[in-house]
């Protein structure tokens, strides 16, 4: 049976790019995620126990999602069967799941591998339900977004979901020396420059591998070796990323020049930076994550509106992306540099951090506790909880913190912005705990 929506790898593509060919065929030739398919990670035993369940990949693109799940199909000797998530609807769906059911009559486990899973619509998602809850499939799904909101809850909830990061620059780096010891042979490519692809990879494998494939493509061959040079390098990228330096240095001082200025109050300082660094060619959404945990950091109670702001911009970013989206970027910088500045949410959480991890083994005070089930209620749980609400101003003199930390203060308010709305509030709560005593 065969149908364009859905493909089985069978590994005779005569023609393949650069990053289709170096794609890992096991775990250990996977860099940059060793809390996934590390030596002692769950996939990697499920795949030693041949018992293998239905699981989302969350991460970036080119950080191995789909390599993983095609490692996890050939390792457990399983079918594998590839889903076009834009393209099939229910009707593919099913015509592949006759494909899995005659697989089980012969005891052959079928993989069901789908990209972008989030674009599937519900009723899409639904009909996958039944044939994983009796095994007659094991679901791979993989996305660029958070599982939680684009995948329906009755999906997740047969699914384990597991989060793949961006790539370090050591581990692109890998990705590309494996490529050119098995490849390129012939091609001198010195470290700067690979340093720099590696740079402007943002965290993608793929996208490493065929920036290098294209400069090796356009690089003229002389006494049979490919010299890749800067001047090469220049012209094949056709773009300002010379701006930062090779190893990344100012890629860091640009950043921190940005998020300086921005808590100096500084906005034509901080849109220059920022200027600075969109024009070199810097991913946006890497900026307005910056943005995001600035709003937190250094502005935080002062102006709550500034996480609004700042998380706007990110989803603008996103939704938009480069080159329109630099206005954007330039509108949450201003707000953000001219926002009143308070650092205490930041020094409140790391001093609960420091009492945190200091006393991780004080058990949490009985009368927080849940009483869900007899026993839990016989041992005391729930025992003394005073239920706010049931109380004049909806406030109660309760202890929360355990007996050890009685008295901890960690957020200590300023009287900056809208943050002094917020201590007299704090100062009139407590009034009215110290009066019920």
């Amino acid at each position: 049976m065969k149908n364009d929506l859905f493909s089985i790898d069978d590994g005779n593509n005569t023609y393949s790019p650069l990053a289709d060919k170096m794609r890992p065929s096991t775990l250990d030739e996977i860099f940059g995620q060793d809390e996934i398919v590390g030596k002692d990670s769950a996939i990697r035993k499920m795949i030693e126990n041949d018992n293998i369940t239905s699981m989302i990949f969350w991460g970036p693109p080119g950080v191995g999602k789909t390599t993983l799940a095609k490692i996890i199909a050939r390792e457990t000797n399983s079918a594998f069967y590839e889903l076009s998530a834009v393209t099939s609807g229910v009707k593919d769906i099913k015509e592949l799941i006759d494909l899995a059911k005659y697989n089980k009559s012969n005891n052959k486990k079928t993989i069901v591998f789908v990209d972008e899973i989030h674009r599937f619509n519900k009723s899409q998602q639904d009909a996958f339900l039944p044939y994983v809850e009796d095994g007659t499939i094991i679901l791979i799904g993989a996305t660029t977004e958070n599982p939680s909101f684009d995948v329906n809850s009755a999906l997740l909830s047969r699914s384990k979901v597991y989060t793949l990061k961006s790539l370090d620059m050591e581990s692109i780096m890998k990705v590309l020396r494996r490529a050119l010891d098995k490849e390129y042979k012939n091609v001198v490519i010195k470290d700067d420059e690979l340093d720099l692809i590696s740079n402007i990879s943002n965290g993608d494998a793929r996208g490493a591998l065929n920036t290098l494939e294209n400069i090796i493509n356009i690089t003229p061959t002389r006494n049979k070796k490919k010299t890749i040079t800067d001047k090469v390098l220049q012209n094949a990228l056709q773009s300002k990323v010379f701006l930062y330096d090779k190893k990344g240095e100012e890629h860091y001082n640009l950043i921190s020049a940005l998020h300086k200025s921005m808590r100096n109050s500084d906005p034509d300082a901080a849109l220059y930076y920022l200027a600075r660094m969109v024009e070199a060619g810097e991913d946006p959404l890497y900026i307005a994550r910056r943005l995001i945990r600035f709003a937190s950091e250094d502005i935080g109670m002062a102006n709550t509106n500034a996480l609004v702001q700042a998380t706007a911009c990110y989803q603008a970013c996103h939704d938009i992306g480069v080159p329109e989206c630099n206005v954007n970027l330039a509108q949450a910088v201003v707000y953000l540099s001219v926002s009143p500045k308070s650092n205490s949410l930041e020094m409140a959480y790391y001093a609960a951090k420091e009492d945190a991890i200091k006393t991780m083994n004080i058990p949490v005070p009985l009368h927080l506790r849940n009483a869900v089930t007899k026993l839990d209620s016989e041992l005391g749980n729930g025992k003394g909880y005073m239920y706010a609400h049931d109380y004049k101003e909806h406030i109660t003199n309760m202890e929360c913190l355990p007996k050890e930390l009685k008295g901890h203060k960690y957020y200590e308010p300023t009287d900056i912005g809208k943050e002094k709305n917020v201590k007299e509030l704090l100062e009139r709560i407590n009034k009215i705990k110290k009066d019920m005593k």
